[in-house]
Order: structure tokens, then sequence, then C-alpha cells
């Protein structure tokens, strides 16, 4: 979708709209919206609504990083102790690796 054919309260409706998305824990959609919209929050020529979109957008970056950061700190997790954990760590995933690293 081309932005630049919207008028400004649609895109400040669009953003809302992909952040309260976002906030049904799906962060992919928060990185969506702090990559579509940044330019339209940051570098284009001030206008009403250009406040709110970079509200949006900087909660969006934010919330996605929050979620990235605690996904990379479990996979690491996971994958130094998995055979640690024994039984549990085996129930845990869905293909159980074949003997030790």
């Amino acid at each position: 979708m081309d932005l630049n054919r919207l008028t400004n309260d649609k895109k400040l409706s669009l953003c809302r709209w992909y952040f309260k998305v976002g906030c049904i824990l799906l962060p992919f959609v928060w990185a969506v919206n702090a990559v579509w919209f940044f330019k339209e929050a940051f570098l284009k020529p001030p206008y009403e609504e250009q406040k709110f979109i970079r509200k949006y957008v900087i909660m969006s970056g934010i919330g996605a990083a929050v979620w990235a950061v605690i996904l990379i700190a479990w996979v690491t997790t996971y994958q130094l102790n998995r055979v640690s954990w024994g039984e549990t760590g085996d129930s845990l995933s869905f293909i159980v690796p074949m003997g030790r690293a």
C-alpha cells in the first residue's frame, strides 16, 4: 500500500490499528508498523496528526525490541540448558535432537 495516497487522518488510524493489533501479542506487527511509518513520523514536514503517528511508531519500535530481546534470551537459555534440564528440556521441544553436543 502506498501511504502517499492516504489522507493524514487515515494514516493515523492505520498506524493506531497496527499498534493495537500488536498489543494482542503480535510483536511482528509492531515491527512492521515502526518500519512502515518511520518516514511518515520523522522525515515528512510537520502536520497535525504526525505527533500521534510518531508516538505510535516509537511505542511499536520499543515493543518489538523488547519482544526481540525476550525471544533471544529464551532461545539462548533453552539452547544452552536443554540437555541439563533432562526430560523437561525434551518435552519443551517439538523436535528432540539425538545425543549431546
